[in-house]
């Protein structure tokens, strides 16, 4: 049955292959089942229904990715897409939890449209190489501030904006190892590097008294707090324009860029050659919608992938396996609830040095090319807004290349985001 369905002898694996690379891509992307509920927690969403929320959307994703498209890429909220829900929309905007989980379903629907009409390549061919990757480096900046922050390494100073916490305190000492034993761990090759790092530290904190211990299995908690809680109309409010822009742009170059990539890696993308591209950015963009029905923020697709890849990974087999696997964490709601915020600190501290990396790929020698980059991932940290990054980049890019006589290199998607982007601070502004 395996066989017929995933076509396993067609892409040159076997069932054993496809469910060991998907065991070695959960494991690699299992911390956001610890990660996201911490995050989101602080809006005043329940913490075990964001567990099963996070569990269920992965599992729910991934499925789709599995059954519909046949390809090897697992989904789960994305990272700094719950960090702009969290401590953006909700904690400096000031608008309910429900009202972002309402911006997150009309931008999964918009998803969807792009995705059905062909747009959403459009905009992924239209925006420039160097924002792409300003990007990503701009979020890595602003998940490395929230980590320094919850990990209390990183505090408020009134005379200079920010200082050192006091380093000699549990939290921060919990915080640093948990970094170095996560860095040392994936420079070993260990798969799971993550995930580990998370569970010594939480035994550690619960060992020396700093952490309550729950427990470890039990039947999954109530989805009801989160569940159809998601505030619709009031996302609808003239405020939430720059929102929903922000989560489809970042859904677009995050998810679609992470599929190419891995897939690509795959070898599931050859030139000339059909393939089920479209089919996997039709999966991705409707566990958007399916998330926000659940209580979380928007699912994409995880570049952990790539370790499942490279471990022999080639069909839907392996999505799976990773979405069983997902829906077997759902009894782990104990120890979820035990990980301390300086716990997952290490975790998002790592993954924003990976993101950085990306801005080795702008073109530093091109002043049009480099100052909107650069803008892009300084403003997102400096601001506390991923929106606010974006809105720098694009605007400045299209100033910029209008004043030095390259209007022809830009394209009208980069165009129509820099005047949305301008429309939304000239007339909408909160």
């Amino acid at each position: 049955m395996l066989e017929r369905f995933f076509q396993l002898r067609e892409h040159n694996t076997t069932a054993r292959t496809e469910i060991l690379a998907g065991i070695t891509t959960f494991l690699t992307m299992s911390y956001i089942i610890f990660v996201n509920p911490e995050i989101l927690s602080t809006t005043g969403m329940d913490k075990s229904a964001v567990f099963v929320a996070t569990c269920l959307a992965a599992a729910l994703g991934t499925f789709i990715m599995a059954f519909v498209a046949n390809w090897p890429i697992g989904m789960a909220p994305g990272m700094g897409l719950n960090a702009f829900f969290a401590f953006t929309v909700v904690g400096t905007l000031g608008y309910t939890w429900q009202q972002a989980l309402g911006a997150v379903f009309i931008s999964g629907v918009i998803f969807v449209l792009l995705t059905v009409s062909g747009v959403r390549t459009w905009l992924v061919a239209g925006i420039p190489h160097s924002l792409r990757s300003a990007i990503a480096a701009g979020i890595g900046l602003f998940l490395a501030l929230i980590a320094f922050s919850s990990s209390g390494i990183v505090v408020a100073n009134e005379a200079t904006k920010v200082g050192l916490g006091d380093l000699t305190s549990a939290p921060p000492l919990f915080a640093i190892l948990g970094f170095f034993i996560i860095a040392g761990l994936d420079a070993l090759k260990v798969r799971g590097a993550i995930l580990i790092g998370i569970l010594v530290v939480t035994v550690l904190s619960m060992a020396t008294g700093n952490s309550q211990f729950y427990g470890v299995f039990s039947t999954p908690p109530s989805l009801a707090p989160t569940f159809m809680q998601l505030d619709i109309m009031g996302a609808l409010h003239t405020g939430f324009v720059h929102v929903i822009l922000v989560l489809v742009l970042v859904e677009v170059f995050d998810a679609t860029g992470t599929m190419i990539g891995v897939a690509t890696r795959a070898g599931l993308i050859e030139e000339g050659k059909p393939n089920r591209l479209g089919r996997a950015l039709l999966a991705d963009s409707t566990a958007i919608v399916a998330g926000s029905f659940l209580g979380t923020s928007s699912t994409t697709a995880y570049a952990e992938s790539a370790s499942g890849v490279q471990a022999g990974g080639r069909t839907g087999l392996t999505a799976l396996t990773i979405g069983v696997l997902f829906l077997l964490s759902l009894f782990l709601a104990p120890l979820a609830g035990a990980v301390p915020a300086y716990a997952t600190a290490p975790a998002l501290l790592y993954v924003a040095g990976l993101m950085l990396r990306e801005i080795v790929n702008v073109d530093w020698k091109d002043v049009t090319e480099a100052t909107p980059a650069a803008l892009t991932a300084m403003a997102m940290p400096f601001t506390y807004s991923i929106a606010n990054g974006l809105a720098f980049g694009f605007i400045s890019y299209v100033v910029l290349k209008a004043v030095t006589g390259r209007f022809r290199d830009i394209h009208m998607a980069t165009l129509l985001v820099a005047i949305l982007f301008v429309i939304k601070y000239g007339f909408f502004a909160e």
